[in-house]
Formats: C-alpha cells, sequence, structure tokens
C-alpha cells in the first residue's frame, strides 16, 4: 500500500479551474506580440495551512522556466501574468505548495501568551535553518543567522519582531521548501501572432478591375497605382481574390450565366488553365516579377498582400491531367464538379481529400502556401475551409507557421459556430462572423457581445465585414447611403480587424442581381468592372476619417473592453471601447435606422471610468471635429441620416477653463 500511495500523498494541495484554457489544454490561446496572458487558478489545501501559488512559463525551445508568484484574489483564486514579446508558441502552467513557515507566521502573529510565543520561536527557527539548508553563500550565512536570533538570549519582544519582520519574510520566500508542490496536470500553449493579426483593416480589390481609361483591362501594374488611394484610405491589408489563370471548359457568364461569351473573363475561382494553376498568374493580369513588384510597393505603404486561396479546379486546371486520383468520379469515370443541389458548378471540380493518394495531395496543396510566401505574401484569406478535412488544416497551417510564424490565415468560413469556432482552434488567426447578418440593436448587442466576452475570445478573433462580392445584405439595398455609414462605423468601432469590398462599398454600390437575393448586379465576380472613384457620393473621405481613428485610438485595437450601454432608443445604439487605463475612452452612437431622424438619452459609467460624474466632461466627435461638454452619466444625442448618422467620442474629463463654461453655456 505503501508503494501505492508514494510521494503524492504529502502533496496537499488541489490547482482546478485554471483559465485561460481552451478544450482542456488541447489547442492555444491566441495573443500578439506586446499583449500579457493573464492566468487565473484555484489552488487551495486542507485545513488553514498557506497557499503559494506561482505561474510558470517559458518560450518554446527556451531551456528554463520563469517563474511569477500569483496574487490571492480571495477565495482561494489567484492570479499573474506574463509577457509575450516573440512570435511563436509560450508554455505556461500553474505550480502550488503548502508554505509551512507562511502557516507558521500567520498563526505566530496571533499569539499573546509569552510562552506560546517562546515555543513557537524555537519552531521557527527550525524552519529558517532548514531555508538556511537550501540556500547558498551570502544567503545561507544569513539565514543561519537570523535562525539564531529567534531563539538566542535576546529579549522575547526583540524576537517576536524579527520573526514578524519583512526582511525574514522575503528571505524565506526566496528559498521556499518545494518538494511536496502540486503542478497542474498539462502544459498549456499561447500562439503569439504578430501585431495585425489583432489588428488590421483590409480592403478587397480584384486586379482585373483596376481599369483606366488607357486600359480595357486591370492588371498587377495597375494594382501598384492603385496603392496610394489605398493607403489613403488608411486599409493596411489589400486583398485580392484569385490572381490565377482561369479556366475555359464550362466558364460563366455575366451573373453567374451559364453559357459565357468569347471575351467574357470568367470567374477567378475557377482556377487553372493552360496557362498554369495555383502556381501561376493570369498572363491579363501580368507575370510573377508584377506580383512581386506590388507585394513589394505596398510593403512601402505598410501594407500586407493578403492572397486568397482556394483548393479547387477548373476542369481545364493541369492538376486535373496530372492528378486525375485527386478528384472524385462518376461511375462512367467523368470527375464530378462541385454540387450544393439544386445549384450546380460545372466550372469547378474540388479535391477528394479521401483518395487513395491524400498523402501527396496534402504536400502539393501545402506548397501552394510555400509557393506565394515566397512572392511577397504574408496574409492569406482561404475560401471555404469548412468543406475541407479539420486534420489537413491543423497539419497545414502548423507547416506553414513552424516555418513562418508572422503568417497569417483568415478562415471564409460562413458555416454552422462549431465549425466555425473548430477552424478557429485549428490555428486559423482570424475569423468571417455573421456581422453582415445582424443588422437590429437587439442582434448587434447579443452577438458582439458574444465576440467580445465569451470565454471563445481565447481562440476566435473576429474579423467584420459589412459586404463581400458575395454578400450585398437587404439592408444595404434599401438603406442607401446612409445605411452604408451606419454598417462601417459599427465594423471599425466594434472589432479591432474588419474589411470592405471595395470600390463597390465606398462607392455605395447596391444594385441587386435581383429582388430577394444578395447577388450584385453585374458582379464582379463574373466580369471586369469600370469603377470611378471620384462618384460624388463617395464614402472615401468618410472611410479614410473612420480609419485614422481606429489608428490614433489604442481602444479601437483590441476587441474584448467592448461594454453597451443603455439608450431609450431601439434604433440607436451605444457602446465604448476603452484602454485598461480608461486614458483612452472611445464612446460611439450610431443610428441603426437609415431613413428618419432617431434621438434619445444615453446612459454612461462614469464611475467605472474612474470620472467624477459631479462634473463637466468633454466628448470630442472625432468624425465631426465638435466637442461637447456633458454632465452626468445620461445625457441627449440626435443623430440624422441627412446630417450626422454616428458620432465616434472620445470621453475625457479635464479641467474646465472659463471659455469651456462660456461654451457650455
Amino acid at each position: 500500500m505503501g508503494a501505492d500511495i508514494g510521494v503524492k500523498g504529502r502533496r496537499r494541495v488541489m490547482i482546478e479551474g485554471v483559465t485561460p484554457e481552451v478544450d482542456c489544454g488541447r489547442f492555444p490561446v491566441k495573443r500578439v506580440v506586446g499583449q500579457d496572458v493573464v492566468v487565473e487558478a484555484d489552488a487551495f489545501t486542507d485545513g488553514h495551512d498557506q497557499v503559494v501559488c506561482v505561474l510558470r512559463f517559458r518560450k518554446d525551445g527556451a531551456r528554463s522556466w520563469q517563474e511569477r508568484r500569483m496574487t490571492a484574489l480571495g477565495n482561494d483564486r489567484w492570479r499573474a501574468s506574463f509577457p509575450v514579446v516573440e512570435l511563436g508558441r509560450y508554455r505556461y502552467t500553474v505550480c502550488a505548495w503548502v508554505d509551512r513557515f507562511l502557516s507558521w507566521h500567520h498563526e505566530f502573529e496571533r499569539r499573546q501568551d509569552a510562552a506560546d510565543i517562546a515555543s513557537a520561536l524555537q519552531v521557527g527557527a527550525g524552519l529558517v535553518g532548514e531555508a538556511a539548508g537550501r540556500a547558498r553563500g551570502v544567503a545561507k550565512k544569513q539565514l543561519r543567522e537570523m535562525a539564531a536570533g529567534l531563539v538566542n538570549e535576546d529579549p522575547l519582544e526583540q524576537r517576536r519582531e524579527l520573526a514578524l519582520s519583512d526582511e525574514l519574510a522575503e528571505r524565506m520566500r526566496r528559498h521556499p521548501d518545494r518538494d511536496r508542490q502540486t503542478a497542474y496536470s498539462r502544459e498549456l500553449v499561447a500562439e503569439v501572432d504578430r501585431t495585425r493579426a489583432g489588428f488590421s483593416t483590409w480592403y478587397e480589390l480584384f486586379p482585373r478591375s483596376t481599369v483606366n481609361d488607357g486600359h480595357e483591362r486591370g492588371s498587377l501594374k495597375l494594382c501598384v497605382e492603385r496603392l496610394p488611394y489605398v493607403a489613403k484610405l488608411g486599409f493596411d491589408v489589400l486583398y485580392l481574390p484569385p490572381v490565377h489563370p482561369i479556366g475555359r471548359t464550362n466558364r460563366k457568364g455575366p451573373d453567374n450565366a451559364l453559357v459565357a461569351g468569347e471575351t467574357d473573363p470568367g470567374s477567378p475561382w475557377a482556377i487553372g488553365a493552360e496557362e498554369g494553376g495555383h502556381k501561376a498568374v493570369h498572363p491579363e493580369l501580368g507575370t510573377l516579377e508584377d506580383f512581386r513588384d506590388l507585394c513589394a510597393a505596398a510593403a512601402k505603404l505598410g501594407i500586407d498582400v493578403a492572397l486568397d486561396i482556394a483548393f479547387q479546379c477548373s476542369p481545364d486546371h493541369p492538376y486535373v491531367r496530372e492528378h486525375p486520383q485527386w478528384f472524385r468520379h462518376w461511375p462512367d469515370g467523368r470527375i464530378q464538379y462541385a454540387e450544393n443541389p439544386p445549384k450546380k458548378y460545372e466550372d469547378i471540380y474540388p479535391f477528394d481529400f479521401e483518395s487513395d493518394d491524400w498523402q501527396a495531395l496534402w504536400i502539393e496543396l501545402a506548397s501552394i502556401f510555400e509557393f506565394w510566401i515566397e512572392q511577397g505574401v504574408t496574409i492569406f484569406r482561404v475560401d471555404n475551409p469548412h468543406t475541407k478535412p479539420f486534420p489537413f488544416w491543423e497539419w497545414l497551417i502548423a507547416r506553414i507557421r513552424k516555418a513562418h510564424p508572422g503568417i497569417i490565415f483568415l478562415a471564409e468560413a460562413f458555416t454552422r459556430p462549431r465549425i466555425m469556432h473548430r477552424l478557429a482552434k485549428l490555428g486559423f488567426t482570424q475569423s468571417y462572423t455573421y456581422f453582415t447578418w445582424r443588422n437590429t440593436k437587439q442582434e448587434i448587442t447579443e452577438y458582439l457581445t458574444e465576440l467580445s466576452q465569451h470565454p471563445s475570445r481565447e481562440y476566435f478573433r473576429p474579423n467584420l465585414w459589412p459586404n463581400t462580392p458575395d454578400i450585398l445584405h437587404e439592408f444595404l439595398q434599401l438603406g442607401g447611403r446612409p445605411a452604408f455609414v451606419s454598417r462601417v462605423t459599427l465594423a471599425a468601432t466594434l472589432a479591432a480587424n474588419y474589411g470592405i469590398y471595395g470600390p463597390a462599398f465606398e462607392l455605395v454600390e447596391r444594385e441587386p442581381r435581383e429582388h430577394g437575393t444578395e447577388e450584385y448586379k453585374a458582379s464582379e465576380k463574373y466580369q471586369v468592372r469600370r469603377w470611378d472613384l471620384g462618384r460624388p457620393e463617395t464614402l472615401s473621405h468618410y472611410i479614410s476619417r473612420l480609419n485614422r481613428i481606429r489608428h490614433d485610438n489604442p481602444a479601437l485595437q483590441y476587441d474584448w473592453r467592448l461594454e453597451f450601454h443603455a439608450v431609450d432608443n431601439e434604433d440607436l445604439i451605444c457602446y465604448s471601447k476603452s484602454t485598461a487605463d480608461f486614458r483612452n475612452i472611445i464612446l460611439a452612437v450610431v443610428n441603426l435606422d437609415p431613413h428618419h431622424r432617431q434621438s434619445g438619452f444615453v446612459e454612461l459609467p462614469l464611475q467605472d471610468w474612474g470620472m467624477d460624474a459631479s462634473q463637466v466632461y468633454e466628448v470630442h466627435d472625432l468624425l465631426s471635429d465638435a466637442r461637447f461638454m456633458w454632465h452626468g452619466p445620461r445625457n441627449y444625442v440626435e443623430l440624422s441620416p441627412d446630417g450626422s448618422q454616428a458620432h465616434v467620442f472620445r470621453v475625457r474629463q479635464r479641467v474646465m477653463t472659463e471659455q469651456d463654461f462660456d461654451n457650455f453655456a
């Protein structure tokens, strides 16, 4: 029986409820360089002995652990944090032990009887002597002297003062007895990305539509000329749909017509032709050298190039001829095209990830990412990852990030929640969301509260898009320019990562292919569009200012400190984001009605922000540059589609001047 009990019988501390932890440590939590990982745990023991709890952490590859003592929060809950300063993975866990000296100290400071104090000093001296045995050099000598000082002939009160001194407590803290410590049963992992993974502003652009007066078709070279426009708008990610050769067999025509004309360009997602496949550039767009030039020019402007990766092939793709075993076949031998009955996609062949040659397929698909990384791509938007096996993505992303830890993956998976979350756990850096279909106050509040406050925030990084080439929501179709203003304001201020499909968005493109569909009329997916960037109704100036506000205010660069506030009008939504020290507080009020003026009173948690509710404070509208003096938590707002559809205030309390009071009056 003694052998069965072993040393664990003397490890009395229980460790439970460690956070953050995803699926019992199966998956990592996500952070960006410069953030802290705040760890909490329940650590307790039987009886009244005192527990010490420490957080242990190390960068993958480091030989030794670093430690931070955890702070007691009450009710046996403990907290500490550690910074992540490099890309890659960090490991962390929690250890705790019964500290006999602290337990003795806790009881000793309450003793009053002289005889009890003298006896207790004998016990304390023994504990200090044991610590001296664990110490080295000067510390050993000092602890021995202190142990002797507890039981020498000095007056009892003097020895009591030594026992309760901060100096003795600190020396004992440095040399604890940890032979019986309990370690948490798992080492947990934090995946650390570069800053852009946590804060990014995306602009989607079809290179073939960068048409100007001297060209019939856009190109990669013309994309370079478009870069200053994108930078001026304030975007730092340029997202390109597939740039590869497009198949001719069963090519789709305008508005997804089944028959294409001789000059119709087809869908960029029907990848592959005689000119090449996933590792080639469409000749009409330019060359690989042109693509590299685009990436280099974008980098000089602080812009990452994101490339769409769609794992599917046109019937003309070289893979179809060279590796027919990578596709599913009908009984008569024909390769199966993609279907979502009753819809048929005859211009696309999906891969068969369960083929007998699946390993070679995986390796080839991984090489596609590696190829484009060599050309200068730093971000990948992955098309429909939920239709490919989970094990494939876990393997592929780990493989790519091990060699290139700064690469970012965005999952375009508008599907069931559990599938979206699993993809995020498996390694996708960012994820599309249901934001496009959340338009009422209740829908937005409930959904964004989930994204910012639910434990899934540890691994699920939302990227909000008010439109995409596939989605022109009815709210935009019917709401006109005010609807576009409210939706982009919401996307840019509710989340740290957001994007738009342009120039369709800033040019307020809102005509659907037909009533009841979310497809654009004259969709850019099937034809070249000649965009007039100088249209009078353009939102370019508004979006530029909005993006500048994002870059100037740290509160908008993180997701977790989002809080919704009461406003007595269901067509007005009010929320704030703040830094932890409340030095930067952004308050947004948005009119969700694109047709009518709306007004109401907002309620603000001034005391929670560390502000004196009895004092006047300033709200500075960063969109209009107007400044208002408010007093107290309840204040009036009014927004109109023909004027201001939204406020984005910076809130601050400051010493009032005589001029301020005159203006306020």
